[in-house]
């Protein structure tokens, strides 16, 4: 005779369940399946992910915030809507397409943060790296502010079976040397415009990445200056201008990954790359993503049952949140009409009651 069980269904069944893993196995979109993971680090999750299929393209967006979760959270709620209008004014997508919709979603935060800054003035320095992909029939267009970042697993060629990793974005991040130069030839008159301060380089002694929606602190001096952030500013030191890749999809392509900059802090784009081509499809976002905490785990000498065991807030000492969707491309039409909409990741894990990581 069956017990019956008033504990949570996951205790039931043998499960344990630390509350800060979302995932997503599998989902068809045009030309494949997709999946999503996310693990929450931070007291509140700053990471944002979404997904829109249609059978005729494949939209997927990472947002990693920063200072707070408020612009990632904008950008989830506004970025698609603009992508969707411009490609109906325009009758397609372009990078001139992507480069509208970034810009109007930095204009509409623009004007959250001038209605609200007086009585919110932390909302000026909040900001979030912006990683779209698009997959149109044939193409993919790749766009990105900040340091998430969008890898490609492919064969090395038609006659060999092994894959190799091609990154498609750019880590708009003073850690690189090359971002590093190119914000110092946009300031030759600021000699301190990157600092290195404790084995971190940083614009203005603040901020790593170079390119973000948001932190209108950092683009206004006149809100800078208003609103008590006091950093001298002539003109803007960051911008929202994307790198836009735009490229035919070959055979030979499989997959891709797109993630936060959580799961590259862990893994190499070699290492992600061969974990998803030697599993399974069904939970390969969650597989990265307890691939990275494993990682992390072992940097500090500690098991992933320990990791798991770590509260948020707290694990943010141990690893970031991570955000991975994987996209696998078949390259035929198998889609469903039922499948037609978006998959948006949770704005807060810790609330939920899902599987275990």
């Amino acid at each position: 005779m069956l017990r019956s069980c008033y504990k949570p269904l996951e205790r039931c069944l043998g499960r344990r369940n630390d509350g800060l893993m979302w995932h997503m196995d599998l989902k068809p979109h045009a030309s494949g399946d997709y999946s999503i993971a996310v693990v929450q680090a931070n007291s509140l999750l700053e990471d944002q992910s979404q997904v829109y299929t249609s059978p005729s393209a494949t939209y997927v967006g990472v947002y990693d915030g920063h200072g707070g979760a408020q612009a990632s959270q904008f950008v989830n709620s506004y970025l698609f809507s603009f992508l969707h209008k411009f490609v109906t004014e325009h009758g397609g997508m372009s990078a001139d397409v992507i480069k509208k919709a970034f810009s109007a979603t930095e204009d509409e935060f623009l004007g959250l943060v001038k209605r609200t800054v007086a009585f919110q003035p932390q909302i000026a320095s909040v900001g979030s790296c912006c990683l779209v992909g698009a997959i149109v029939e044939d193409e993919l267009f790749v766009a990105n502010l900040g340091d998430s970042r969008a890898v490609l697993g492919r064969r090395a060629s038609a006659k060999q079976k092994n894959v190799v990793a091609e990154r498609l974005s750019t880590d708009h991040n003073v850690a690189e040397e090359e971002i590093r130069r190119e914000v110092e030839a946009l300031h030759p008159d600021d000699s301190r415009i990157v600092v290195y301060n404790r084995g971190v380089w940083r614009i203005k002694g603040i901020i790593q990445v170079s390119r973000s929606i948001g932190d209108v602190y950092l683009k206004k001096p006149d809100i800078n200056w208003e609103f008590g952030n006091r950093i001298p500013l002539r003109r803007p030191v960051i911008s929202a201008e994307p790198s836009i890749l735009r490229r035919k999809l070959k055979p030979q392509d499989l997959f891709l990954i797109f993630a936060s900059d959580g799961l590259w802090e862990q893994l190499s784009d070699q290492a992600a790359v061969e974990i998803v081509s030697k599993n399974p499809r069904a939970g390969i976002a969650k597989k990265l993503v307890r691939a990275a905490l494993q990682e992390a785990a072992k940097k500090r000498e500690l098991s992933y049952g320990d990791i798991k065991k770590i509260a948020k807030g707290i694990r943010r000492h141990f690893h970031d949140d991570i955000s991975v969707v994987v996209v696998y491309l078949d390259h035929n039409s198998r889609f469903t009409p039922s499948a037609v909409g978006y998959t948006n990741a949770p704005k807060d894990i810790s609330s939920l009651n899902k599987d275990a990581v």
